[in-house]
């Protein structure tokens, strides 16, 4: 006999504890119900019919039996006992193992600090890179700009200005351009931007679709030396900032060409921001000298040009 056959399933009976309080008469009907299902006249297309039959009517036997019953639920009992041991032993196991390891992992990670320390390091890294890049990036810019021909680069300007008695000193004043992409800048962020570096007198702005382009006046020429070099704005767009007029004490390798070519007074950067720049130059500068509350402000956005 098989003692591995739980003798209620056969029976389509529930087992264990539950199986140990059906009565007779109840074990007694499942049997009739189970053996109209499989007795062989039933299956006679089925091998294993009667070997079936056979097994339904010894579980039967078993359980109607009081001693076999009583034995056969005891087995059951020890059986469940046994699996709910070692269902605890093997978690308590599984636990250990798992408490082990954690141990072992916070004896070997790396500390804390240290791993902070590294990862500031390491963007701390990439963003002076991203920087330099940045800063190359226009510096070869200006100097493609300021190499190649620019026709219509006259001192139109400062003798217009001159002529008409213009008080300006057009060393104070830069030349500021940007890309048109991202968050736009306006009169207000960019006088907050140069106000670091010194007074700023006027702001006027000048935008087409794809370029932004400024003239900031400054209150004195140190401060608007300052921000020349810098990379100035945001990151991602920052501000190409070039004098109006470089000092005359000041010569840069990128603008030396020959007499002929350019004017000795006029940078060759003029045109920097895209043609019909220096015809805004000029009207800004006459306007700026006729009435000098002509200017882009925080508080007097009508002044933008566009």
């Amino acid at each position: 006999m098989d003692m591995d056959i739980d003798h209620y399933v056969i029976l389509g009976l529930p087992s264990g504890e539950e199986g140990a309080r059906l009565t007779e008469k109840e074990i007694s009907k499942a049997y009739r119900l189970k053996a109209l299902e499989l007795h062989p006249d039933k299956r006679p297309d089925d091998p294993n019919a009667h070997a079936n039959f056979q097994k339904l009517k010894t579980s039967y036997e078993i359980l109607k039996d009081d001693k076999a019953r009583n034995l056969f639920d005891d087995l059951i009992r020890v059986r469940k006992e046994k699996l709910q041991r070692q269902s605890q032993q093997d978690s308590k196991r599984r636990k250990m193992m798992s408490d082990l390891e954690e141990r072992e992992r916070a004896a070997f990670a790396a500390d804390p600090s240290m791993r902070a320390r590294e990862e500031e390091e390491r963007i701390a890294r990439k963003l002076k890179d991203e920087i330099a890049r940045i800063r190359a990036m226009f510096v070869n810019k200006a100097s493609s700009s300021a190499s190649s021909p620019h026709k219509g680069t006259t001192r139109s300007s400062s003798r217009k200005v001159d002529d008409a008695g213009n008080s300006i000193d057009k060393e104070k004043v830069l030349k500021v351009s940007w890309e048109k992409v991202g968050e736009d800048y306006t009169a207000c962020r960019l006088r907050e931007i140069f106000s670091k570096f010194g007074e700023v007198e006027d702001v006027v702005i000048k935008s087409s679709k794809k370029k932004g382009s400024a003239l900031i006046v400054m209150a004195s020429k140190d401060a608007a030396a300052a921000p020349i070099g810098n990379v100035l704005g945001d990151l991602s767009n920052p501000l190409l900032v070039l004098p109006l007029k470089p000092a005359q004490t000041t010569t840069s390798p990128i603008f030396s060409g020959s007499e002929n070519d350019v004017e000795p007074d006029e940078p060759k950067l003029s045109n920097l921001v895209g043609a019909g720049y220096q015809a805004f130059e000029d009207s800004v500068l006459e306007k700026l000298r006729k009435n000098p509350k002509y200017a882009t402000s925080c508080q007097n956005p009508k002044y933008a040009t566009s």
